[in-house]
């Protein structure tokens, strides 16, 4: 089962991973400085993520792929980790979209 894990940063920061159901991360979210604002991260990753517009492919300086997903506002709201190939990058998006609608939070946060 795919699942939101909620965690809190060592500079007191909330952020999330949107994991696969295999335990793999397919998204970070950049930090938030509030819970409800870390919620709103993971209501607004369900809802864009099904919006081919609202990925961004990139490739980093080192030549790896990855991807931003983007709110309305352009704002980034989560990132992928680095794919050594573009297809794997795609493949990432595939498994954000398919993952995100329907996965369940995980709040480990005290």
């Amino acid at each position: 089962m795919s699942k939101f894990v909620i965690s809190k940063r060592v500079n007191g920061e909330f952020q999330f991973n949107l994991q696969a159901g295999n335990g793999e991360v397919i998204l970070t979210s950049e930090g938030y400085t509030t819970m409800a604002s870390c919620n709103n991260g993971i209501e607004s990753v369900k809802k864009n993520s099904q919006d081919d517009s609202k990925f961004e492919k990139k490739t980093a300086s080192n030549g790896k792929f990855f991807f931003n997903l983007k709110a309305t506002n352009g704002q980034i709201i989560g990132s992928s980790q680095m794919y050594t190939s573009e297809p794997g990058r795609d493949n990432g998006i595939a498994s954000v979209k398919k993952n995100a609608p329907t996965a369940v939070i995980d709040n480990h946060v005290a």
